[in-house]
């Protein structure tokens, strides 16, 4: 077969057409995560779409999926390692069941007495290190983002340890946090975020644990009578991707890319207090929960009561991990 000149010249223009527009496709980074838009993590990931955007000239597209419209928190970390999503934000307490049993550190009850200790464990040699132990799991971590300090939810008062005793409170799957339950005498109960609202209005479990805007947010206040302000316990986030999407992105987007995630993280963690505290005073103006904040003397019996979890997973989290966060306490003053 021969073909005219003009069908070969046509041919060519159409190939090279169709090359240009493939090569100015934009770069998709599908953002899973499974909260409300309207949180401290919600908002960071909305504004890193922005500034990634923004830096890359349209280079890159970030598609978020909030809320679990694309994957519930039992899935999205096999989404990420087998390249169905590329970004996730998951709570620090998922790395547990990863492997990398080191994360579970910030589960353990009342292990950072401030927010400054906990940021120089982030932001330091600690959080580093920590990021490279996901690496053989085809993960790179980017950033911890902060949420806050936990409280306690229930249809009853929590103000004793003892009040704990028989409930069904749920978790995440974290063993550490199975420990610091039963150690109030409660049952732990392993359940997906997207499930924990039905499962407190149908009486599946009892409580849970969460900061006030997650709790706000997913309107869990509304079908439980009882918040006990006790700040036993952290949430934060690491925000991670598939190592083989990141190392395969062109050098120059990659940069651009970390810095938008720097000015994002900033963002997020500026944001997060002021979200739990807004979030606290909109449950109480709510009306339905009474909330209750601890005494110093209850506090302290409570710190007593859960002081044995952090034996009961020395050997599991490690103890080089826990001696670093006594570390930069130390460095701070505070024993």
């Amino acid at each position: 077969m021969t073909f005219k000149p003009t069908t070969l010249a046509l041919a060519a223009a159409a190939l090279l057409f169709s090359a240009g527009a493939y090569a100015q496709a934009p770069i998709v980074i599908k953002f899973s995560h499974v909260v409300a838009n309207d949180t401290p993590k919600g908002k960071g990931a909305e504004r890193f779409k922005e500034l990634a955007e923004k830096a890359t000239n349209g280079r890159v597209k970030v598609e978020v999926y909030p809320n679990s419209t694309l994957y519930k928190d039992k899935e999205e970390m096999e989404a990420l390692q087998l390249g169905a999503v590329q970004m996730l934000a998951p709570s620090l307490a998922k790395f547990g069941p990863l492997g990398v049993k080191e994360f579970e550190a910030f589960d353990i009850p009342y292990i950072f007495p401030t927010k400054d200790v906990l940021y120089r464990v982030t932001e330091g040699q600690v959080g580093r290190d920590l990021f490279k132990k996901l690496e053989p799991k085809g993960i790179t971590g980017l950033a911890y983002w902060d949420n806050g300090f936990k409280q306690m939810t229930a249809n009853k008062p929590l103000r004793k340890p003892s009040d704990f005793k028989g409930m069904k409170m749920r978790i995440q799957s974290s063993k550490v946090l199975d420990a610091q339950f039963r150690a109030l005498g409660a049952n732990p109960q392993v359940m997906a975020f997207s499930e924990v609202y039905q499962a407190l209005q149908t009486g599946v479990v009892d409580g849970t644990e969460n900061t006030p805007s997650n709790i706000y947010t997913q309107k869990m206040h509304e079908v439980q009578t009882h918040l006990t302000v006790s700040d036993h316990g952290y949430i934060g986030y690491a925000v991670i991707v598939n190592k083989k999407f990141w190392d395969g992105l062109p050098a120059d987007v990659r940069t651009q890319l970390e810095t938008a995630m720097k000015d994002a993280t900033k963002y997020t963690n500026a944001i997060a207090e002021q979200e739990n505290k807004q979030a606290l005073d909109a449950i109480k103006k709510h009306g339905k929960t009474e909330v209750y904040t601890l005494t110093a003397a209850e506090k302290a019996e409570w710190r007593k009561a859960l002081l044995p979890v952090r034996k009961d997973v020395e050997g599991r989290v490690g103890k080089e991990v826990l001696n670093a966060v006594d570390k930069e306490s130390a460095a701070l003053g505070i024993k």
